[in-house]
Parts: C-alpha cells; sequence; structure tokens
C-alpha cells in the first residue's frame, strides 16, 4: 500500500475545503475526506494482516525512502509496524467523529475544518515517519491548529488556556530537538530511526540524551507534572478541539516516549525506568483524586485523562513485553474513550449551555440516546469488563505484576487503587447528570442527539467494544513491534 495517501488524503480534503464556496459544502468536503480516511485506515490493516498472514516478518512494512536533503541525511522516509497501524486507524475514527460532531459550526466554518484536517495530517504524518527530522516536521505541524482552535472557538478562558498549551509544548519540542540533535551527532549525522537502532550509542550519551526525549514526548502526553496545560487545554478547547487533543494529540507524546526514545535508547530507559513509574503512579492517582473535586464535565474528563494516560507511561516505564502492550493498549482505548467522552459532553453543553454537574439532572428522559452513551463511556472509563478500559488496564497491570520486586510490585498496586477512585468520581457524575429528578423543567424540552450525532458516537462506541469484547485482534497486531521493542531492551 502507497502510505503517501494517508497523508495525500488530508492534504487535497483540507485544499479543497479552502476552495469550497458555502458552509454545507464544506462540511460534506470534510466528511466525504475523513470517510476516504478511514477507507485507507481499514485497508492498511487489512494489507498489514495479510502480509504478516502470508508469513512477512519484516521489522517495518510498505517501506518508502525518498531523499529531501542527502547531505544533511534528511529523507522521507515512511513505514508502518503494528503500532503505527494501531495508532492510525484510532486516528481516522477521532477525525470522522470529531468532524461529524462539529456539523453545526458557525463561525469561520472553512478555517475550522480546515484546522481541524491539518491536525489529522500532523498525526497520519508522524505516525508513518521513519526519520527523525521529519516526524518532527509533523509533530510540530499540530501545534498551530491546536492553539487557534483553542483561541478562536474556545471558551472561557480561551486565550491563557490557548497560549499556555503552545507554550509548554513548544517547549517539549525544544527538549525533543536536543535529543534529536544529540542523537544525529552521535551516530553519524543521521536522523534514520532504523539506522539509529542498529548503531552502537554508549550508554553514557544514552543516560544523557533519554530524559530530552523523553520528557519532550512526556509533555505531549501529559506526563506529571508536565501535565498543567492538559485541564485548562481541555476545558476552553471546542467539542472537536478536545477530541483531537485527548485522542490523537496525546497518543504523539505517548508514540515518541516509546518509539524514540525507549526503542533508540534502551540503556536510558533501564537507567530512568523507576523514575518512570514514579511519575506515572503519581499521575495515576493524582489525576484520580483531582477527578473526584471537579464539578465541570471537561474538567472531570480532562483530570482522568491525566490518570489514565499514566497507565500508559506506567506500562512503558514496566518495560516487560506484556506490560508495554498494554501501554498500547491504552492509548488506543483512551483514544477513543475520550474522545467520545468530550464528544458527548459537547452534546450536553450545546443543549443545557452548562456544564455543571449540579445544575443538571433528569437528562436521561430528554435526552435518552446522549444519555446512554454518557453511560457506556463512564463504565468504559472505570474499567468495567466488556470494554476497552478494562482490557488495557489488565494488560498494563499483568505486565508489571511481572516484576517481582517490592518496588515494581507495590508501583502495581498503587495504580490498581485508582480504579476505586475512578468509579467513584464516575458514577457521581454519571448519577448527577443522567438521573434523579430533572432541576430545571426548560430541559424538557431538550431535543436529543441529531443524526451527525448518533452516527459519530456510533463510530467511536463501536471502536470500544471491537477491543472490549474481542480483543485479540489488537493484541496481535501490537504484539510483535512490542517485541521488537523488548529485543532492542534485552540487547538481542
Amino acid at each position: 500500500m502507497n502510505l503517501l495517501l494517508l497523508i495525500g488524503a488530508p492534504l487535497l480534503t483540507a485544499v479543497a475545503v479552502l476552495l469550497s464556496r458555502n458552509q454545507q459544502q464544506v462540511r460534506w468536503i470534510s466528511l466525504a475526506g475523513s470517510v476516504v480516511q478511514l477507507g485507507l485506515a481499514v485497508a492498511l490493516l487489512l494489507a498489514f494482516r495479510q502480509e504478516t498472514a502470508a508469513g512477512n516478518t519484516e521489522q517495518v512494512f510498505f517501506e518508502m525512502n525518498y531523499p529531501l536533503f542527502s547531505s544533511l541525511g534528511i529523507n522521507f522516509h515512511f513505514g508502518v509496524d503494528g503500532i503505527s497501524v494501531a495508532m492510525i486507524l484510532l486516528t481516522s475514527f477521532v477525525v470522522i467523529a470529531g468532524v461529524l460532531v462539529s456539523w453545526n459550526i458557525e463561525k469561520m466554518t472553512k478555517e475550522f475544518y480546515f484546522l481541524l484536517l491539518l491536525l489529522a495530517l500532523g498525526a497520519y504524518g508522524f505516525f508513518i515517519s521513519l526519520d527523525l527530522f521529519i516526524l518532527f516536521f509533523f509533530l510540530e505541524i499540530s501545534v498551530i491548529p491546536k492553539y487557534l482552535l483553542i483561541g478562536i472557538w474556545g471558551s472561557g478562558k480561551k486565550e491563557y488556556s490557548a497560549n499556555k498549551l503552545a507554550l509548554m509544548l513548544m517547549g517539549g519540542s525544544a527538549l525533543i530537538l536536543v535529543g534529536m540533535l544529540g542523537l544525529y551527532f552521535t551516530a553519524g549525522h543521521s536522523f534514520d530511526i532504523l539506522t539509529l537502532s542498529q548503531t552502537a550509542i554508549p550508554a553514557e550519551t544514552q543516560h544523557l540524551l533519554f530524559p530530552f526525549l523523553f520528557l519532550g514526548f512526556g509533555v505531549f502526553t501529559a506526563l506529571f507534572p508536565l501535565h498543567t496545560w492538559v485541564p485548562d487545554g481541555h476545558s476552553s478547547a471546542p467539542t472537536a478541539g478536545s477530541m483531537f487533543l485527548a485522542g490523537i494529540s496525546m497518543k504523539l507524546g505517548g508514540y515518541g516516549c516509546l518509539r524514540v526514545a525507549t526503542y533508540l535508547l534502551p540503556e536510558g530507559a533501564k537507567q530512568y525506568a523507576d523514575i518512570i513509574i514514579i511519575l506515572s503512579a503519581i499521575a495515576i492517582l493524582y489525576g484520580a483524586f483531582a477527578t473526584m473535586m471537579q464539578k465541570d464535565l471537561k474538567y472531570i474528563n480532562a483530570y482522568s485523562s491525566v490518570s489514565h494516560v499514566g497507565f500508559s507511561l506506567l506500562g512503558i516505564g514496566m518495560l516487560t513485553q506484556t506490560a508495554i502492550t498494554g501501554a498500547l493498549m491504552q492509548m488506543v482505548s483512551h483514544g477513543l474513550m475520550t474522545a467520545l467522552f468530550f464528544a458527548v459532553i459537547g452534546m450536553i453543553y450545546d443543549r443545557t449551555h452548562t456544564r455543571m454537574v449540579n445544575e443538571m439532572g433528569g437528562l436521561m428522559k430528554p435526552l435518552p440516546f446522549i444519555s446512554t452513551v454518557f453511560f457506556i463511556v463512564g463504565l468504559c472509563s472505570l474499567g468495567l469488563p466488556g470494554l476497552s478500559g478494562f482490557v488495557a488496564e489488565m494488560t498494563v497491570f499483568m505486565g508489571s505484576w511481572q516484576n517481582d520486586d517490592a518496588f515494581h510490585r507495590i508501583a502495581t498496586i498503587a495504580a490498581a487503587m485508582s480504579i476505586v477512585v475512578t468509579a467513584v468520581y464516575i458514577l457521581r457524575a454519571i448519577g448527577q447528570t443522567a438521573m434523579g429528578p430533572v432541576k430545571n423543567e426548560s430541559f424538557l424540552q431538550l431535543k436529543d442527539a441529531g443524526w451527525n450525532e448518533k452516527l459519530a458516537a456510533i463510530i467511536l462506541v463501536a471502536g470500544i467494544l471491537a477491543i472490549g469484547i474481542a480483543p485479540g485482534w489488537l493484541n496481535d497486531l501490537l504484539r510483535p513491534a512490542a517485541e521488537e521493542i523488548m529485543n532492542r531492551i534485552a540487547g538481542k
């Protein structure tokens, strides 16, 4: 399969949006483009499975390599493995759902959809890049649209939130750039990930460069204590912006922590693994307890995201194949779950004009579809069996428990304790919002989800159920790549 199609589809759609004449054209062109992206992602998954079923054991598939600046060792080098395919599939689901949820955007519609498509372009390019310079380029493409989406279409303290997000993410980018250049000059002036993985980098150099790369990508994935942009950014962003931030953008950071920092600098990963575990456990518990204190639905989901993303980082820090596989499954699960959560919150806010839990009640009666989806995503968040959250978190716990020393066992138990706290704040939020008597009589006149909102929710729920009920396909997709990373860490 030609991977350039994954970049070309959102790029051509974005150009077509700019050339469109009215809002209705913008919406339908964006939807058509997102359907094409989903089709390409599914086709990639099928082609990848066909290759593996045929006995292909290559490290990367559908590789493409075109020189860009040969004298500097920069190339358009693209390729995918199971991790990349999973993240591309996640991105396509969130993109189409975000387009559908934003159907009624009236303010600068053309520009809004253009920025959403630019975010998608950056994500696809990032996940298929095998050249660090190109990977960094696509990572940076995604920062400006986030800033503009919050600053123009956001609410509340949108200017403050947009500036904070941009500054913190650019600070993370600066750390990544330092680490990336350190690798470049250490490994004979090459940005190629496959070449770097075969280069013997001294342990002392790995110990020096690893913190720059892991912390840099950690900013994007809300590594504690560099997570403070998340609550403000999510609370101020428009619905689709929040879906993209949590569902896709935070996964760029997790992917970079694993693919770049851990894979290329295995000795550095082993050196700092205990620190990663401690910070991840703190994030899991802190995020859970902080969520209990929130009354705003968006803040509830934002702090909950800090906690749930902590499981991904915990799995990476545990450095076992099962834990790393679980970390990747958690990235996919959290992307679907949190995108759906923000979509439902946006639907509720559009109708009630409030996100405060104590101002709502009894919404199940006027909004049965929206409330039902709210229940589903809440139960997924607290780890109900049959939904993706349970599968991902249990895989992380099982992989973490394989380390039989006291430190790793205590960290695993501490992380598992958060499940109880999660159940408390999720059930309380759902109960106060959807159950009980209607507090505002005007809410009885509210209209339930429209066709576009129902379709967006169904797409994301389908992804959650596909992982929760039959996780084997995702495990089979991720396991070989996780094994490759573990072999690298073990020095094989």
